[in-house]
């Protein structure tokens, strides 16, 4: 089961990149939301509330499972860039500016941690691992959502 945490954990693995994982992990991320549409037609908006509910909630587990292998918040585990990546874009429609601003802010508020996210680190556990990217995510999302308003894109 450690085996399948791991997977999960390092997003199948981009986490073994090292240093910018987390950011090759959230590009990863924009790169299967633009390619999704044109496969898929227009049920992403139904689905990916859903989907990043799931990985989510997968991910504290996961996240919770590595801890006592990899120490806490190991930069292997990059499963919370993805739940955060996806949070930003949360009912935002797909398109190459809005996920390339979307990456932009994620990363930004992910890195500084500012607005108090990054007391959100001191969380034990999995829940700890993940909340400061879901937090990070949904400021992204409120910019987002504020510059879609004023037809910034």
């Amino acid at each position: 089961m450690l085996k399948l945490h791991k997977l999960v954990s390092t997003s199948l693995g981009i986490g073994y990149i090292g240093k910018g994982g987390g950011t090759v992990a959230a590009v990863a991320v924009c790169l299967c939301l633009y390619a999704i549409p044109k496969a898929g037609g227009g049920q992403l908006v139904f689905w990916l509330p859903i989907i990043t509910l799931a990985l989510t909630v997968l991910g504290v587990w996961s996240a919770n499972e590595v801890e006592p292998h990899w120490g806490k918040d190991d930069k292997k585990v990059v499963i919370d860039e993805v739940a955060g990546m996806l949070i930003t874009m949360l009912f935002i429609p797909v398109s190459l500016s809005t996920l390339l601003a979307g990456l932009v802010l994620f990363r930004f508020f992910d890195i500084v941690k500012p607005l108090y996210i990054r007391r959100l680190e001191k969380v034990r556990g999995g829940l700890g691992v993940m909340l400061d990217d879901v937090v990070a995510g949904v400021y992204a999302n409120i910019v987002l959502q504020i510059l879609l308003y004023l037809k910034l894109f």
